[in-house]
């Protein structure tokens, strides 16, 4: 590190290796990933929406790294680098800087703790964005399973005891021995017996509707359910559904939901039922032709395997 560096760089430290950072070129990239952000954002593309705030997030994330890197930030006149050259600090706000309050900003989202929630919180936002205006257009959370769907269930579980999330309307297919509508918040009652849920999928719902499924099937009240989601495998409450159950189907297609009105939407992407309690076999033999695969899980760790000709455990 004895050679001298310009003014606008600064050795960075990453992984064991140097790596000299310009922050005008940060800041350049910093604008295009939001220019693309934008862009993916009306295109209603969430895939590429979220490669976009991710690498704006890095950009940032580099930036706030070079920037509490120069120690001393407020310009006030020449001052001498860490085993570098006299130089002039740069002021937040001035020459192209962003200002204090933006600095802050970045680095409460790309801090060690706070980043990989971030990035979570943005992909689910992705989805929400794009599904909402390709396909549902409304952006409520009152979307009914078909009637094929609730049969099968039915049939695995024998009677439907509880739907937790439910609507009068839905009611008419689901003939629920007890449900919880909005109103009634589902969140905040006791679940009990057999359970068909079609949770919400909207945040933060979709995550505290499925924390409570694992809430109370752990707890011994629910004796049997079967949840259906969005096939988001890469989110966190769908791996902690996962932990709790013990079978979960992935859908050949995708799923049609109806509104109360009539309206029938479908979803961007294909669904997974999830099935908590003793009987796999019933349940893969149930939803055979939908089900584009199964898997079981090993006494519920992490352990799991493809259905196959083999007999499930259970």
């Amino acid at each position: 590190m004895g050679s001298a560096m310009t003014d606008n760089q600064l050795i960075l430290v990453e992984s064991g290796e140097l790596d000299h950072y310009d922050p005008h070129r940060g800041l350049k990239n910093v604008a295009v990933a939001e220019a693309a952000e934008n862009h993916y954002r009306r295109a209603k593309d969430a895939t590429q929406l979220f490669k976009a705030i991710e690498a704006k997030l890095n950009e940032q994330r580099k930036f706030v790294r070079w920037w509490d890197g120069l120690g001393e930030k407020r310009g006030s006149g020449p001052t001498k680098r860490r085993n570098g050259p006299v130089t002039s600090l740069p002021i937040s706000g001035r020459d192209g800087m962003p200002d204090r309050m933006v600095i802050k900003r970045w680095r409460a989202a790309t801090s060690a703790k706070r980043y990989e929630r971030t990035l979570e919180e943005a992909k689910e936002q992705c989805r929400l964005i794009c599904e909402r205006g390709k396909r549902w257009g409304t952006g409520d959370d009152e979307w009914f399973t078909p009637s094929e769907y609730v049969e099968i269930a039915r049939s695995v579980l024998d009677e439907i005891d509880l739907d937790p999330a439910s609507h009068d309307v839905a009611q008419s297919v689901v003939r629920a021995g007890r449900f919880f509508t909005k109103a009634d918040d589902g969140l905040k009652q006791e679940w009990h017996g057999r359970v068909w849920l079609n949770p919400p999928y909207t945040q933060p719902l979709i995550t505290q509707f499925v924390d409570k499924m694992v809430e109370e099937r752990r707890a011994g009240r629910v004796s049997a359910a079967i949840m259906l989601t969005h096939n988001y495998t890469d989110t966190k409450w769908f791996r902690t559904a996962l932990s709790v159950a013990d079978a979960i189907g992935f859908t050949s297609g995708r799923v049609r939901f109806y509104a109360p009105d009539g309206r029938v939407a479908e979803s961007a992407q294909g669904q997974a039922f999830f099935y908590f309690g003793n009987e796999t076999a019933r349940f893969a033999e149930a939803f055979k032709d939908v089900f584009a695969g199964v898997l079981f899980s090993r006494e519920r760790s992490n352990n799991w395997r493809l259905c196959d000709d083999e007999a499930p455990p259970h």
